[in-house]
């Protein structure tokens, strides 16, 4: 099958010759393929010429197989079927039907944006997997660039080094307090209320972004913060903050999971900024389906509010 190499052989010149043995007539083959019986016959002579063998034997009622011509057939057929099944496989990855994501998160997926987002992807795009990394959105940024992730949605609106960034959503910002804390008699909190508390603010994660937003509140209230950091997993806060340990702020999308001991207030006016980010340079077909997704639903959300 080495001639198939050949510069000088095309496709249509394997799918003639396929059709007119499955025919046994040139004419036969050009009525099924809607084209001239001569295109056919010129095609199949041009291959012969081309592989230097005989692969029909013509006689009037129309053509029979040589025994080079059977042997060829059955390769034909096989690099016929091989170049039918990568052009459906080149084409489902094209439309981001199959394929795979690796996506950095700031959030969770348990209610809220994300959650809506990645349900209707996965309803439009069951063939791709997704795997979700947690992580600091300098290290998101970091992964990005080396392509070891797709995208990440982060917190905030700042720009990333070689990333372009969409804007997404914004969600309020709630504080979790203990059941029996003063402020939980306050329907809606300010920062003022807040400048004597202790912030539970975890080590790993997105605790450094946490931190630097709480210290950028309050340093305009001229007030240095004061923050417990602590090496738990995010929702063992939650626990921490039962026990009277501290409050933590929290995004509405986070108040699904609580603590009968745990009591969530919203904070006056105060609603968090989320973007994606990602390499302009990335060309994975389904993040570029996730990222127009991504835009539509939060053009959406905007106008629904």
């Amino acid at each position: 099958m080495a001639a198939l190499l050949s510069p000088s052989i095309e496709l249509r010149h394997l799918r003639y010759f396929v059709a007119a043995a499955e025919h046994g007539s040139f004419r036969k083959a050009g009525v099924a393929l809607e084209v001239k019986e001569s295109s056919i016959s010129r095609s199949v002579r041009d291959l012969e010429d081309e592989i230097g063998v005989s692969l029909f034997i013509r006689h009037s009622s129309g053509v029979n197989l040589t025994l080079a011509g059977q042997r060829f057939l059955n390769r034909t057929r096989q690099a016929l079927d091989q170049i039918r099944e990568a052009t459906v496989e080149a084409a489902a990855l094209g439309r981001a039907e199959e394929g795979h994501l690796k996506i950095g998160l700031f959030s969770n997926l348990s209610s809220g944006f994300l959650r809506d987002l990645f349900q209707t992807y996965d309803s439009r795009y069951a063939g791709v997997h997704i795997d979700f990394v947690e992580a600091p959105a300098e290290n998101h940024a970091a992964a990005i660039r080396r392509f070891d992730l797709d995208a990440a949605f982060v917190l905030g609106r700042q720009s990333w080094p070689d990333c372009d960034a969409i804007s997404s959503w914004s969600e309020p910002l709630l504080f979790a307090l203990p059941r029996l804390h003063p402020l939980v008699q306050r329907d809606v909190l300010s920062w003022r209320d807040l400048v004597d508390e202790t912030f539970l603010v975890r080590t790993e994660g997105s605790g450094n972004e946490v931190r630097g937003f709480l210290e950028r509140k309050f340093r305009e209230l001229d007030i240095s913060p004061r923050i417990s950091t602590q090496q738990v997993a995010r929702y063992s806060l939650l626990g921490l903050v039962a026990t009277g340990c501290g409050i933590v702020p929290v995004l509405e999308s986070e108040t699904v999971i609580g603590l009968p001991e745990v009591v969530f207030r919203p904070l006056a006016g105060e609603a968090i900024p989320f973007s994606v980010i990602y390499s302009p340079r990335n060309d994975n077909p389904a993040v570029r389906t996730l990222l127009s997704l991504t835009r539509k639903m939060a053009r959406e959300r905007a106008a629904a509010r």
